[in-house]
């Protein structure tokens, strides 16, 4: 007689089944039964994991991680805010940072006195370039980079570029580091599996994987970058440090996150590889980007706004100012022209407008389709090199003078006075109307428009006074226009918005 004990001993390849005949007991082997008894059998690795997905990250990280870099850097006191661990709060959280700050009556706010701060990089070649972000070394009196092996080398800017958030540094002492390629022609899709490493924290060497969440991502005023979102864990220490894909390509540079609390949420972004690496080619070769200028601010053509221009749909992007000594100006564009094509490629919108005069080689004479007095025409105008950001902020625009109040379009109007021009930082020869205040039922309430605000413009015309915008409501009318456009200064700059003339007294 054969126990179930000794059943259980004789294999455990395939399940033994008892068929009774007489009084004798006989084994057999079924395939069924061999399928069940893999069944009931704790299941392999390999089961629980995803189709598509790799085995294990190891043998990728293992080959690409040398070529990871810790960015040691010190900082002198910039008044940015520091957390208690000495890292600089993302800029998205300094708001509720200092929310918390006051409810902890002050406490843990850093005093001034030099800082240290931690990022991440990655060599781009055996000689010892290397790429982190910008905002990892802005502002630092010395730079030293860690590498995987424990060793600490100095290392100089060679150029930044803040626009991207990209910087190029270089290690001198010694030619033969490892290094990671940039994949200058990435083919990702959403849902691509990526693996970040990097110095997440102060605590070295980290890789964390994820996939690519979407793509084509646009961040706050980021005008020449569409980001990467990974889900990938991205923390504090992160920034600068390289994405790659499966094939040990570098497919991103860590940049940013999104997070209430400031560790990661599982919104990461990253900056492409491809984009990366046409900034760096200019880094390394001019210690600087150089890109193609205008001299305007511009907004999107929104339904409202093309309609007030007579626009058989909203298209291109509208000048709504230009710097008096910009080539804009100087080409003969002017305000309220709405540009509809570069060297007649469409125009979608402000952002794609800046982007394509940027990749034009500065000195270049440009053709640009516009639309002004309710046709198509056509200037030529030969573009400059962009300023720097500090420059920018010093070029003012320039118009006109002042003068008197009232009601129109349910708002209360006055002159432009001294003290709303510091406010919105407007130069001292701007005029316009201050809303003084608002009916919280008018077309311009709903449109967005709040006490302070100032209307600049209303038609083509600039204002000084009420009787000024009464005259541009006029003027509309007379052109059988439904709407007038006003060109507002608002506390996050400037923008257009269409008013209906239909009722307006």
């Amino acid at each position: 007689m054969i126990s179930v004990d000794q059943i259980r001993r004789l294999g455990g390849v395939s399940l033994l089944v008892l068929s009774v005949i007489g009084a004798g007991a006989v084994l057999e082997y079924t395939s069924s039964a061999a399928e069940a008894m893999q069944d009931d059998r704790q299941p392999h690795f390999a089961a629980a994991v995803p189709d598509g997905a790799p085995m294990s990250f190891a043998d990728l990280i293992e080959r690409v991680s040398p070529a990871v870099v810790t960015i040691q850097t010190v900082i002198e006191d910039d008044g940015a805010l520091v957390g208690p661990n000495g890292q600089p709060i993302p800029p998205e959280l300094e708001e509720a940072y200092r929310r918390w700050l006051e409810e902890q009556g002050g406490q843990g706010a850093p005093s001034p006195a030099p800082r240290a701060s931690l990022g991440s990089g990655f060599f781009i070649s055996a000689d010892g370039f290397v790429v982190t972000n910008n905002h990892v070394i802005d502002g630092a009196t010395e730079i030293n980079v860690g590498t995987v092996d424990g060793e600490t080398y100095p290392a100089r800017v060679i150029g930044v570029d803040p626009q991207t958030d990209l910087a190029l540094l270089k290690i001198d002492d010694e030619p033969d580091f490892p290094f990671v390629a940039l994949d200058q022609d990435p083919d990702y899709r959403v849902g691509d599996w990526v693996v970040a490493v990097g110095n997440p924290f102060g605590l070295g060497g980290t890789a964390t994987a994820g996939i690519i969440s979407a793509t084509g991502r646009e961040m706050g005023r980021s005008n020449y970058t569409d980001f990467m979102q990974i889900d990938a864990p991205i923390n504090s220490g992160n920034s600068g440090g390289p994405t790659f894909d499966l094939n040990g390509n570098v497919v991103g540079v860590n940049s940013r996150l999104i997070s209430p609390t400031g560790g990661n949420v599982g919104i990461g972004f990253a900056i492409p590889s491809d984009l990366t690496a046409r900034i760096v080619s200019q880094l390394r070769e001019n210690g600087r980007v150089i890109r193609g200028w205008l001299g305007v601010s511009i907004v999107t053509v929104t339904e409202d706004v093309g309609a007030s221009l007579g626009l058989d749909e909203p298209r291109g992007v509208m000048v709504s100012s230009l710097v008096a000594t910009g080539p804009a100006a100087a080409g003969g564009l002017e305000r309220r022209d709405v540009i509809l094509s570069v060297n007649d490629d469409a125009v979608e919108d402000a952002r794609d407008l800046t982007r394509k005069v940027a990749d034009i080689p500065v000195g270049d004479r440009v053709s640009f389709r516009i639309w002004r007095d309710g046709r198509e025409q056509t200037v030529r105008i030969r573009l400059a090199e962009r300023p720097t950001d500090n420059d920018l902020a010093n070029l003012q625009n320039t118009d006109e003078e002042t003068v008197a109040p009232s009601m129109l379009f349910g708002m209360e109007l006055a002159p432009l006075d001294d003290e709303t021009r510091n406010l919105r930082n407007l130069d001292e020869s701007e005029t316009g109307l201050v809303v003084r205040s608002i009916s919280g039922t008018s077309e311009a309430s709903r449109k967005g428009m709040r006490v302070g605000d100032v209307i600049l413009d209303a038609g083509d015309r600039s204002l000084v006074g009420l009787e000024d915008l009464e005259g541009a409501i006029e003027a509309a009318r007379s052109a059988d226009r439904a709407a007038i456009l006003l060109l507002v200064e608002t506390a996050r700059g400037q923008r257009y918005v269409a008013l209906s003339v239909e009722d307006e007294d």
